[in-house]
């Protein structure tokens, strides 16, 4: 699996990279919302990625970051009817914050306003990630923002990303509060992460 690529940007088009690693140019598939960086070829870049394999096609998903490669996931994992090129409309749409913000305020109207996603595929969206125990609710501490300790928001974030790998969310939220148990209290959602996967291997 591709996880990540770091070399020089060669080509950079709306909804597509191509990007120069020792010699071999790798076709990324992103979003409209990768940011300036991402539009200055010839400089070095690195993005988050995620290869699907089909039949005929090996197609290569990049992000910006990982709350962006985690919701790229958790939609095309989670959410019935809703593959990549969807996932990929919506991450063009709305930023990752605003998606969690419209989720759990259950704001149809910011969703369905998406090119590509209409009334009745944000009802499903909305009805079927809210049904997910721990998705919703770790998304509305995120919304609040400041009114949490810095530690509980790392810990979110650890079972989210668990959750956007496939796991369970209460098998995620039972595996990163034991690998909370044994950390420091300055511990970054990469230690806690690589914890929990340890645990629940």
């Amino acid at each position: 699996m591709i996880t990540f690529l770091r070399g020089i940007l060669v080509e950079s088009w709306p909804h597509r990279l191509v990007i120069d690693v020792h010699g071999v140019g790798y076709e990324v598939i992103v979003p409209l919302s990768m940011g300036e960086a991402f539009s200055r070829v010839g400089a070095e870049v690195t993005l988050l990625t995620h290869l699907i394999i089909r039949e005929q096609e090996h197609t290569l998903y990049g992000f910006p970051g990982r709350d962006e490669r985690d919701l790229f996931l958790l939609l095309i994992d989670r959410v019935s009817g809703v593959g990549p090129k969807v996932a990929m409309s919506i991450l063009s749409g709305l930023s990752a914050g605003d998606f969690k913000g419209a989720v759990v305020s259950g704001n149809l109207g910011a969703i369905a306003g998406i090119k590509g996603i209409g009334k009745k595929t944000a009802e499903r969206i909305v009805l079927e990630l809210k049904d997910k125990v721990g998705v919703a609710e770790a998304w509305e501490v995120q919304t609040r923002g400041g009114q949490i300790p810095a530690e509980q928001s790392i810990r979110n974030d650890a079972v989210l990303a668990l959750i956007s790998l496939g796991y369970k969310p209460a098998d995620a939220q039972k595996a990163v509060a034991k690998a909370a148990e044994g950390a420091p209290t300055d511990a970054s959602v990469d230690v806690l992460l690589r914890t929990a996967l340890r645990g629940l291997q």
